[in-house]
């Protein structure tokens, strides 16, 4: 007998549409055969087939532990398995000690794991969630043990729809608004990922000292649930228990042909500038997921090719939804009863949609704004506490426009300048800072981080658009 589900694919769909925070489905996946989709499971399809891990030190720093500072092996899931039970001869995990080391089979793509094994794809039901057609095929696989971590960052593309299969992974977010409280960088490079420079779990807040204003929705995701992560929402995402598998899908939007044209501008700039010689300029900058950097040439056209699909549907839009769309990394505004006026498309709807949260829809709330319990277990939504921000006093989202806007950007300068006042630990004037001695030198990537920071971009890539439609004329 087929279970029934809280949702039918058109409403779960529509919800998806219209939610602006994330939320998790606890009871979606119920007959779904991904659910047994353990690490012993997957070690038996995979048979003797080997994949490659991250692993990473056990270690408390105040800096993310970028992809770029991890180890890699190619191995077995079996041989993993033995390696997390103690075993000593365990082929490359010999060399890692258990204790000191956690490790990650991430960005998994089941399409090419499974290339052989097709009828695998079915296991995974995406079209239950609205999305007919979609299953494994278009999803990732991520295995991993205890303290094995993505490093915070954004997706530019899409939204995220993630499925615990075993274990618990505890996931840290922060919506768009936080994007300057982050302090985004494109270092390491990977093409549709803005990563932070802070270290979300211990921040270092005398160097980046707005990080205390950041708004952190901390939920831990239980075997069998779904988590929504809305487009542009920032993700540090941590397993904490022995095992861990989950099953992921990235899911198109319409706005991501100008995220593309984004990403395009970005890329060329960051290989421009990291390919250039300098005393500074000898560090490891594209993340490992990344296969070489591409020629100037080849980024151009790759340049050309986005501007190129994104200008038929740029024809029927009117400047202003153009310029939306370039600045809608921030969430979509919503009346006084907190129901989004706009969908993710930034067309508007009919009716707005208020999200059905309950037993059937979970939110994932601001930690600031949750009572405190006396017995964290009584937390329907298994939210872990806040360790990112600690020390903050309260939620407050710092004020001063919606970044891109024109006035926003008139104070970029004076922004940049007071960031790096604070970095270094002075409130003085930049241009007398820079006369007296003790202030670091400009490095090439504080220059990339300028060039390449998401307001500049949007505002780039909004002029080549117009430039391409002949607006300038």
């Amino acid at each position: 007998m087929t279970p029934i589900k809280p949702f039918s694919p058109t409403e779960t769909r529509r919800i998806l549409h219209h939610l602006q925070q994330p939320a998790v489905f606890p009871n979606m996946t119920c007959g779904w055969p991904a659910l047994h989709w353990t690490a012993e499971h997957l070690s038996g399809c995979l048979n003797d087939r080997p994949v490659r891990f991250r692993l990473g030190r056990k270690e408390e720093t105040n800096t993310p532990l970028f992809e770029t500072r991890c180890s890699y092996i190619k191995a077995t899931v079996a041989q993993f398995l033995h390696w997390t039970r103690g075993q000593m001869d365990v082929g490359p995990f010999s060399e890692y000690s258990h204790s000191e080391y956690w490790a990650y089979a991430d960005y998994k793509y089941i399409a090419m794991l499974f290339h052989d094994q097709p009828f695998m794809f079915e296991d995974v039901k995406w079209s239950e969630f609205g999305f007919e057609g979609r299953d494994g095929k278009e999803s990732t696989l991520w295995i991993g043990t205890e303290g094995a971590n993505t490093p915070c960052h954004l997706d530019t593309y899409g939204f995220n729809l993630v499925l615990q299969v075993q274990g618990r992974k505890c996931w840290h977010l922060f919506p768009p608004e936080d994007t300057a409280n982050l302090y985004p960088t494109r270092i390491p490079y990977e093409e549709s990922s803005v990563f932070s420079r802070v270290d979300v779990l211990h921040p270092d807040l005398k160097r980046f000292p707005e990080f205390r204003s950041a708004r952190a929705h901390i939920v831990t995701l239980q075997p069998g649930q779904v988590l929504f992560v809305p487009r542009h929402w920032w993700h540090y995402v941590e397993s904490v228990d022995p095992i861990t598998v989950s099953v992921n899908t990235w899911i198109e939007l319409e706005v991501d042909d100008v995220a593309r044209v984004t990403e395009a501008v970005t890329k060329t700039v960051v290989c421009a500038i990291k390919s250039a010689q300098g005393d500074d300029n000898t560090d490891e900058w594209l993340n490992p997921t990344e296969e070489d950097k591409a020629s100037h040439s080849e980024n151009l056209q790759y340049l050309n090719l986005a501007v190129s699909a994104c200008a038929p549907r740029k024809r029927s839009l009117s400047p202003d939804k153009l310029t939306s769309d370039l600045k809608d990394a921030h969430a979509a505004k919503r009346g006084s009863s907190e129901q989004a006026k706009t969908n993710r498309d930034g067309a508007e709807t009919s009716a707005a949609l208020s999200a059905p949260f309950g037993p059937r829809l979970l939110p994932v709330r601001c930690q600031q704004d949750e009572p405190k319990k006396a017995d964290p277990k009584d937390d329907e939504t298994n939210t872990s506490r806040n360790r990112a921000v600690a020390s903050q006093e309260d939620c407050a989202v710092c004020s001063g426009g919606a970044a891109g806007t024109k006035s926003a950007s008139l104070q970029l300068g004076k922004r940049a300048c007071d960031r790096a006042a604070q970095e270094h630990g002075t409130s003085e004037d930049c241009a007398e800072n820079n006369k007296g001695p003790g202030l670091p030198p400009i490095t090439t990537n504080d220059l990339l981080d300028c060039l390449v920071h998401p307001d500049i971009i949007s505002r780039v890539t909004e002029l080549l658009l117009e430039r391409h439609r002949g607006d300038h004329l």
